[in-house]
């Protein structure tokens, strides 16, 4: 997805009094797509780049998915400082992959099954993943505008960014982690299942919030629209 996934809480936020900066994963969105830098430390530094070339000093990371552990990562490899607070939503990690220390993961040619496919065909991937990612009530308009933003991504980019969350093992980034965190998860989330994911994020963070959202699914920052927008005022205005 590109940062216009964010419109809802970029709208609700800023008139709120915040001020909101959405930025694009390389090849994503606005984002040049290099031909190299889709690993896990080189994202983080990403979001380092973003916070310097602003000069962003005590600012509130919002994620969802991937975005999590990317933060974590950030947040392990550059410090805590700049940061005052964190919000994950549905959580992609912290470790996906299944070992022997891991045994919450999938199998590792599971995943790489899925990148596979995203190879092969990425657009009957994501139609064919479509409706688990939202609920049967999110309009048709509002599943095919964030469905053409996945469309924009190009699949060697989509493939480049998921295997760097499969060979990610960020749980030694979470303990890292001193800041105020909450974590938005549903219990229908069929993407990154909150018993897999999102429960191993507030098991790592030790001063995460875990909120569960009956019924949510991965997209639920646009089925639980409502919801997330007045968790993550709240939240950020403690």
């Amino acid at each position: 997805l590109s940062s216009e996934m964010w419109a809802y809480q970029v709208a609700h936020l800023s008139e709120a009094g915040f001020r909101c900066i959405a930025f694009d994963r390389r090849g994503h969105g606005r984002s040049d797509a290099p031909a190299g830098g889709y690993d896990i430390d080189t994202l983080a530094d990403d979001i380092a780049a973003v916070a310097e070339a602003l000069q962003l000093d005590r600012f509130d990371l919002v994620t969802h998915s991937m975005g999590g552990a990317e933060a974590a990562r950030y947040l392990g490899r550059h410090g805590t400082a700049r940061v005052r607070k964190l919000a994950m939503l549905a959580p992609a990690g912290p470790c996906l992959a299944q070992g022997p220390d891991n045994p919450y993961g999938a199998p590792r040619a599971a995943l790489e099954a899925s990148i596979g496919q995203w190879k092969a065909d990425f657009p009957k991937w994501i139609r064919d993943n479509q409706a688990p990612f939202f609920t049967p009530a999110t309009s048709q308009p509002m599943q095919e505008w964030l469905v053409a933003q996945m469309l924009t991504t190009p699949a060697p980019v989509a493939a480049a960014a998921f295997q760097a969350l499969i060979d990610a093992d960020v749980r030694p980034d979470l303990a890292r982690i001193d800041r105020p965190t909450l974590i938005l998860h549903g219990d229908k989330d069929a993407s990154a299942p909150l018993e897999i994911t999102g429960r191993r994020f507030a098991a790592g963070v030790r001063a995460a919030t875990l909120k569960v959202y009956s019924g949510a699914p991965h997209g639920l920052f646009v089925t639980h629209m409502d919801e997330v927008n007045r968790d993550l005022e709240a939240f950020l205005t403690a």
